[in-house]
C-alpha cells in the first residue's frame, strides 16, 4: 500500500511539473510587440477591436501600446529603437527614405484609407459648403502631416485654391483642441472622439467630414525597420491576421456591438457617443477591407506629395510597402 501511494505521489508530481513545464512554455512564448501609435481615435477602431478581442493574443502576440504624438516623433521613435512598430502616416516613411536612411522604415500592415477628420465650425451651418472656408483661418495641424496634406486635398477637389483659406499649421497636433477653445481659428480640423466632445461641451460644430473629400490613400500604416520585419517576419505575419479579424469584425457588425467591444479603450467616452461615432466612420467608408496596402492607394499620396512639392520624384512602391498581409489569405 505504501509503495502504491509512493507510486501515485510520484505520477502527480510528474504531471504537475509536465503541466507547469507547458504553461511556462506558453508564457516564454508570448511575443511583446512595443506599437507607437499617433494618436488614440476611435478612427483605429478594427486595431483596438483586435486587442480587446484578444485576436493578438491567439497569435501569442502582446500588444505594448504607447501613445505618441506626431507622425514624425513615431518613426523617430522607431529610428530610435523606443518602439518596435509605428503606426501613423506612411509619409514619414517616405521621407526617411529620402534622407538616405539605410535601415529604412517600411509600411507592412494598412488600417485606415481615407483622412478621419471632421471639421467644426464655431456656429451651426447645417449647409456648409467648402466656400465657407474662403477667408477663414483653419487649424489643420503640422506642415506635411498627413491630416494637413488631406484637407488641402479636399480644397483641391472642391475646387477652392488653398490660398484662399488661412490654414494654421502652427498648432501642433495635441494641442488643436485647446488652441480653438482659447479662441485661436474660425475652424478646427479634429479626430474622433475629440470632435464629438468638443460639439457636447459647446465649443463647436461637425460640418464635414474631410476624408469623403479627400480621397482613398493608405492614411495610417504599421511601420518598422526593414532590418526587424525581416527578422521577425513570421511574427509580424501573425500581428496582420490578427488585424484582420479586427477589420472583419469591424466590418461585419453593427456600431453598437462593436461600441460594447472597445469601450474600455475610451473609459471618458458614453456607450451611446462610441456607438454615434463608429457610424459616423462606418458612413465615410474609412477602414481598409484587409491589411493589405494597394498600388495604386500608395502611388495616391505619392501624388499628394509631389503636387504639394514635398518630394520630387516616385518611390517605388516595392521599396516601402512590405505586404506581409496576403490577400485572400485565411487565418
Amino acid at each position: 500500500m505504501k509503495r502504491f501511494f509512493l507510486y501515485f505521489i510520484g505520477v502527480f508530481l510528474i504531471v504537475l511539473i509536465s503541466i507547469f513545464m507547458l504553461f511556462d512554455k506558453k508564457k516564454t512564448d508570448v511575443k511583446k510587440i512595443r506599437v507607437g501609435e499617433v494618436t488614440h481615435s476611435v478612427f483605429y477602431t478594427p486595431f483596438y477591436v483586435s486587442i480587446e478581442k484578444g485576436y493578438f493574443n491567439e497569435y501569442g502576440i502582446d500588444i505594448d501600446l504607447s501613445l505618441i504624438s506626431g507622425a514624425n516623433n513615431v518613426i523617430s521613435s522607431v529610428l530610435s529603437g523606443e518602439v518596435d512598430v509605428g503606426f501613423c502616416g506612411p509619409e514619414a516613411t517616405i521621407y526617411v527614405y529620402n534622407e538616405g536612411e539605410k535601415d529604412y522604415i517600411k509600411s507592412f500592415a494598412g488600417l485606415t484609407k481615407r483622412d478621419g477628420q471632421f471639421i467644426l465650425s464655431r456656429k451651426k451651418n447645417d449647409n456648409f459648403k467648402y466656400t465657407d472656408l474662403i477667408g477663414k483661418e483653419v487649424l489643420a495641424g503640422r506642415t506635411a502631416g498627413m491630416p494637413e496634406l488631406n484637407f488641402e486635398n479636399a480644397l483641391l477637389h472642391e475646387n477652392i485654391d488653398k490660398e484662399k483659406v488661412n490654414i494654421n499649421t502652427s498648432v501642433d497636433f495635441a494641442s488643436l483642441s485647446s488652441a480653438f477653445i482659447s479662441g485661436t481659428g474660425d475652424y478646427v480640423n479634429l479626430f474622433e472622439p475629440n470632435a464629438t466632445k468638443m460639439e457636447q461641451q459647446g465649443f463647436g460644430y461637425v460640418v464635414a467630414s474631410v476624408g469623403e473629400k479627400s480621397g482613398e490613400m493608405p492614411y495610417t500604416t504599421f511601420n518598422a525597420r526593414k532590418s526587424f520585419i525581416k527578422e521577425n517576419k513570421d511574427l509580424l505575419k501573425d500581428f496582420t491576421k490578427a488585424l484582420n479579424k479586427g477589420i472583419s469584425f469591424t466590418k461585419k457588425n453593427d456600431s453598437k456591438t462593436i461600441a460594447k467591444v472597445i469601450l474600455k479603450q475610451f473609459p471618458d467616452t458614453s456607450l451611446n457617443d462610441l456607438e454615434k461615432i463608429i457610424d459616423r466612420y462606418k458612413n465615410a467608408d474609412t477602414w481598409l477591407d484587409n491589411p493589405y496596402i494597394e498600388k495604386k492607394l500608395f502611388n495616391n499620396l505619392q501624388d499628394l506629395l509631389i503636387d504639394s512639392n514635398l518630394i520630387k520624384e516616385y518611390t517605388d512602391y516595392n521599396k516601402l510597402i512590405n505586404n506581409l498581409y496576403k490577400k485572400n489569405e485565411a487565418n
